[in-house]
């Protein structure tokens, strides 16, 4: 049965209504992992530090389509609510069309000025030949990433995850086949891995485009439309969060990178990478969850049903609570295989990579408050509220521990920092929830 954003919401509706943005996340976080492993098993670990180094940058591009994504489903989602369909129609197409633009501005940009980008990062010798070897080519699909990022939350809106989904497996598992045929088969190297993302991300953003334009049976179709600034500068305003969140991640993974080159070398690059690697499945997870549930809210915050609003945030807390010890069981025990999936050929850089497996596995106990917290804020379309969750947590408190824990802990303390930051933004994220509780008329604790 067809679940509708007008429903009422259980665990299991809200669980079954976001699996397919959950597994639509995991499958796009697939891109960066095979890659990953195909480079550092078949080319060696100077080649994987490099992609290590670089792909923070592709990521900052494709943070467009994060916002415009999130805060432009959030606008739609709440005019879908007031029943004004067509205006709706018209806003989802034009925020389609700004997406493609900006995508293809920026990409040419960061074509430009590429060999200055990695020298920036810390770039030299063999690793800066191979970070223009790799981000030449994947740069020539960026736009279609950022459509790709883009659809993924536009798909719930329009009531269509499972189609979402569907298309993420299609262009995640043609990834993974080239990533094998063109790496470990034929030894193309660096180049190969980035050939199989550009063809994977052309798939992804290019075969939903098309689905919008075609007559379909969902919510959202691809209609004529003008520019109007005011609905677009308010959507990126309110998707200023996940903006902003995907702009620190990519700028502290730069500054990560730039502080493990000068505490351990490659070695510490690589290690971070094979981290990083799992911390975007599981916070796919989540990421994926509150994507999902974001249009929810966003649809009854617009019908002014405060009471589905409120069991929405509840419900949120408490499965974000039960997905975290899960997920820091599952970090630990899989640290070990982990790391030798990945790394097995260097014993430093193997224990090395449990070593910050088993820290930062901690994280996974609180992340999950802070990004539901700043997806119900967004959905809200208090986007000021939203960004301020996302820099405290991924650029702020960074940042100040980043840059004061190695100084008392060495190379632990770059591994705490991550940590660190998660726990002092649940801090801002509690306050949010319970100092606006008045204004928007939600409730946290049943009446």
């Amino acid at each position: 049965m067809r679940i509708k954003l007008s429903d009422h919401f259980d665990y299991k509706r809200l669980l079954r209504y976001s699996v397919s943005a959950i597994c639509m996340m995991l499958f796009t976080s697939i891109y960066a992992i095979v890659d990953g492993f195909f480079v550092s098993n078949y080319c060696g670990k100077t080649p994987f530090a490099a992609l290590n180094l670089i792909y923070p940058v592709i990521m900052l591009i494709s943070t467009v389509g994060f916002m415009v994504g999130t805060g432009g489903s959030a606008v739609v989602a709440r005019t879908l609510g007031e029943g004004d369909n067509k205006r709706a129609q018209r806003y989802f197409s034009m925020f389609v069309y700004a997406a493609i633009v900006l995508g293809i501005t920026l990409t040419v940009l960061a074509q430009i000025f590429l060999p200055q980008i990695s020298r920036l990062l810390g770039a030299e010798g063999k690793i800066f030949e191979d970070t223009l070897i790799y981000a030449r080519v994947v740069l020539l699909s960026t736009p279609m990433l950022v459509l790709q990022v883009m659809f993924q939350t536009f798909f719930n809106t329009a009531e269509k995850p499972k189609l979402g989904f569907l298309i993420t497996v299609i262009s995640g598992g043609a990834n993974i086949v080239l990533d094998f045929i063109f790496v470990g088969a034929l030894g193309y190297g660096l180049a190969g891995a980035a050939w199989a993302t550009v063809v994977s991300e052309y798939l992804g953003g290019a075969i939903p485009l098309i689905y919008f334009f075609m007559p379909n049976d969902s919510l959202l179709r691809m209609t004529k439309t003008t520019f109007e600034p005011r609905v677009f500068v308010h959507a990126c305003w309110n998707g200023l969060s996940e903006f902003m969140g995907n702009v620190s991640a990519s700028i502290v993974s730069i500054l990560y990178n730039i502080q493990l080159l000068k505490y351990a070398g490659e070695n510490g690059v690589s290690a971070f990478g094979v981290v990083m690697y799992v911390y975007l499945l599981f916070s796919a997870v989540m990421v994926g969850y509150g994507m999902a549930t974001s249009p929810i809210i966003g649809f009854h915050y617009g019908a002014r049903n405060m009471e589905e609003v409120s069991n929405v945030i509840r419900r949120n807390i408490v499965v974000m609570a039960v997905a975290g010890v899960l997920m820091f069981g599952a970090a630990e025990l899989l640290s070990d295989a982990v790391a030798r999936l990945f790394v097995s050929y260097d014993d430093d850089l193997m224990v090395m990579t449990r070593t910050a497996f088993r820290v930062t596995s901690i994280t996974y106990l609180v992340y999950g408050y802070n990004v539901c917290g700043s997806s119900f804020f967004t959905a809200l379309g208090n986007g000021t509220l939203s960004a301020l969750i996302e820099a405290s947590r991924l650029l702020i408190f960074q940042i100040i521990f980043l840059y004061t824990l190695p100084v008392i802990f060495g190379l632990s303390g770059i591994w705490y920092t991550l940590v660190a930051s998660d726990v002092a933004a649940v801090g801002v994220t509690a306050a949010f929830l319970i100092i606006y509780r008045k204004k928007y008329g939600y409730h946290l604790l049943p009446e």
